[in-house]
């Protein structure tokens, strides 16, 4: 069940004001002309200052509803509550000055105090609305939206949001722990999309999820980390010349920048690991095997992919881009990554589903807008890798958080100086994108895994998902391989085997001993692998 919004105008001219009340399917948010008299019965609504404990709203904190405005944290009533408390009994007044209540009432609540309760309660949900806003605001004036009465409906699904936010705020407190020594508190934001709609479901701005103030979710720039290197190896598949199998050499790099400088990264465990399949490098998200893929491919061909799949901005083409040295917000990375778990098709992140008008008409609708982006055979092959990303690279420990039979395919992050903590995974039917750090850009001391990984593992697991379950294009073949050489094998005749998917005629090299015809092709091979285990079954 979702919930209604009631954005209302009282009778005195304040601006809109929000209520909450439950109604139908999805989130709607209502403007009443400015002028009318009746505001919705309090009983059923609810306003996340006040609990849920009233049934029956008081005169004094109607009034404190009214005072907040279009929401604004300036009259906060918890943050500054004397600012709250002298701007309600203006407003007080000013009901009884219009005969909205009897002035012998209005002096008698302006005596009490404002009863908010210690912390949000109730389903307010700021950034979410910060969302709906901004998207409003591309066709209509404020004015409009506070005197035409027109009602919004939206994709919000309170269940994810509230998923959202108890995963954020529990993983945050407990990352806060291992760092006393720290005076700030980690900050955090999280997005969760449908990715076949581009509804945008749930978005938590920052750990107090109740307030306004600074919304992470869309407004925190922040380096995207290795998050970047899924769209590096599409680039590399969609170039015909590498495959998951293709064995790349993670090896030092030395570029030379303007200046007589020198760029040379490292791997995040400083050490060098030689010749590794494409499909390991990404799992393991190992910085040289991936800056090495990137250089061959050249800047330009990757930024053009990023921007393909929805970065508003082209990046900066330095060699640094490679790994991630590229400015996101949450709901940017979001974007990016919707298309890959939409396989290959971008469409634009939406909050808002129609605009209807006060006498119910529909004023403006926001359809599915579909682009393709990326071909079918190219995003099986590395969503496939993105799954294993999750059984045998920087994901694999989300599997204790999760239901064992959910398939999931992600990708963590982790900026320079570990600033910037990430996740971006998807299940047949979500996407959730998790961004962890300090306000300050201080260095947060936890990759991708350690510190958003948890946060993303928590709602995933709540969120009662369908398994990843693409259908495999008929120009691939399954083929077994030894994961950390990328040699063909079947189970039985080498350690550590993992299944990828590649093209048909893809030349993958055989491992020693496992009976192999010389020249066989991939698609020979897969039929050989289903023959071994076949016969293995029998004889058993």
């Amino acid at each position: 069940m979702a919930d209604r919004f009631i954005f209302g105008v009282a009778p005195i001219d304040y601006g809109p004001v929000l209520l909450l009340m439950p109604f139908g399917s999805h989130l709607t948010v209502d403007t009443l002309p400015s002028g009318e008299s009746e505001l919705p019965p309090a009983s059923e609504a609810v306003n996340p200052a006040f609990g849920y404990d009233a049934p029956h709203p008081s005169v004094r904190g109607t009034s404190t509803l009214l005072n907040n405005a279009l929401l604004s944290a300036h009259y906060d009533p918890r943050r500054h509550p004397e600012r709250a408390l002298a701007r309600r009994n203006l407003v007080l007044k000013q009901m009884a000055e219009q005969g909205v209540i009897k002035p012998a009432d209005a002096t008698a609540a302006a005596r009490r105090p404002l009863g908010v309760t210690a912390r949000p309660a109730g389903a307010y949900y700021p950034a979410y609305l910060d969302f709906v806003r901004r998207t409003l605001r591309r066709d209509y004036r404020d004015q409009d939206l506070t005197e035409a009465g027109l009602r919004i409906d939206t994709s919000l699904e309170p269940r994810a949001q509230d998923e959202a936010e108890r995963a954020l705020e529990r993983e945050l407190a407990r990352l806060d722990r291992q760092h006393k020594s720290r005076t700030e508190s980690l900050e955090g934001a999280v997005v969760v999309t449908s990715p076949q709609s581009g509804d945008v479901i749930a978005i938590v701005g920052g750990r107090n999820v109740g307030y306004d103030g600074f919304d992470r979710a869309l407004d925190a720039h922040r380096s995207m980390g290795s998050l970047v290197k899924p769209f590096i190896y599409l680039t590399a598949l969609e170039s015909g010349r590498y495959n998951a199998t293709t064995v790349v050499q993670d090896a030092p790099v030395d570029v030379k920048l303007a200046g007589g400088k020198h760029w040379t990264p490292e791997n995040f465990t400083h050490e060098v690991y030689g010749t590794v399949p494409v499909v390991r490098a990404l799992a393991e998200s190992l910085n040289l095997a991936t800056v090495g893929v990137g250089l061959d491919l050249g800047l330009p061909k990757v930024a053009e992919t990023l921007q393909r799949f929805g970065l508003p901005q082209p990046p900066a083409q330095v060699p640094a881009m490679l790994l991630g040295a590229v400015d996101v917000t949450p709901v940017e990375a979001a974007q990016l990554f919707n298309g890959l778990a939409n396989g290959g098709f971008r469409n634009p992140l939406r909050a808002v589903r129609a605009v209807i008008s006060a006498d119910g008409k529909p004023l403006k609708a926001f359809p599915l807008e579909v682009t393709p982006v990326a071909s079918p055979e190219v995003m099986y092959q590395l969503n496939r890798m993105l799954v294993l990303v999750m059984d045998h690279g920087t994901g694999r420990s989300a599997r204790a958080l999760l239901p064992p039979e959910l398939v999931v395919a992600g990708k963590s992050g982790t900026s320079s100086d570990f600033r910037d903590s990430w996740f971006a995974g998807f299940s047949g039917s979500h996407l959730v994108v998790v961004w962890v750090g300090y306000d300050d850009n201080e260095p947060t001391g936890f990759t991708g895994s350690a510190g958003a990984l948890p946060v993303w593992a928590h709602v995933m697991a709540g969120l009662g998902t369908s398994s990843w379950n693409a259908t495999m294009p008929e120009s691939l073949v399954e083929v077994h391989i030894e994961y950390p050489t990328g040699l063909r094998a079947v189970p039985g005749c080498a350690a550590d085997i993992v299944t990828v998917a590649v093209p048909a005629q893809a030349a993958v090299p055989p491992h020693p001993g496992c009976g192999f015809p010389e020249g066989a092709s991939s698609k020979s091979a897969g039929l050989l692998d289903r023959a071994q285990q076949w016969l293995r079954r029998v004889l058993r």
